[in-house]
């Protein structure tokens, strides 16, 4: 399997229209997956605002104005909610594999919030893996 960086991508821009199925479906192919969420500003920089936490989730207002709502951890002391106001564009970063790899929005104001994943793999790939229990040795 190739790494993250010797696998071509490219960028595909989510209509606002198909935000709401889109995000069901995202947190459907990617619960428990680890992810890092990145925060670029134009005004503070570069910071990491959680990292490899298991996804727990990515909710949006089925209207499409309030905040998108990304929810990662688990456990009390692990939870993070990291909200995203007035959000304008979502992006998903595909392999040529077809595999997701990355989520960026785009806020008013030029902010962006980046939802990465430890391994970009196809979600069929490790279907029904994520939370089994271990077998006992």
């Amino acid at each position: 399997m190739r790494s993250r960086k010797d696998t071509a991508m490219r960028n595909r821009q989510v209509p606002h229209a198909e935000w709401v199925p889109f995000f069901e479906g995202f947190t459907r192919r990617h619960l428990g997956w680890l992810a890092t969420v990145r925060i670029i500003d134009p005004r503070l920089g570069a910071q990491v605002e959680a990292r490899d936490l298991p996804l727990e989730g990515i909710v949006v207002d089925p209207r499409g104005r309030g905040p998108i709502s990304i929810l990662l951890g688990s456990g009390a002391s692990a939870n993070v909610e990291h909200p995203i106001e007035r959000p304008e564009q979502v992006w998903v970063e595909v392999t040529d594999e077809g595999a997701e790899a990355a989520l960026e929005v785009l806020s008013a104001g030029g902010r962006k919030t980046i939802v990465e994943f430890r391994a970009a793999v196809l979600p069929e790939m490790v279907d029904g893996l994520a939370g089994e229990p271990a077998s006992g040795a």
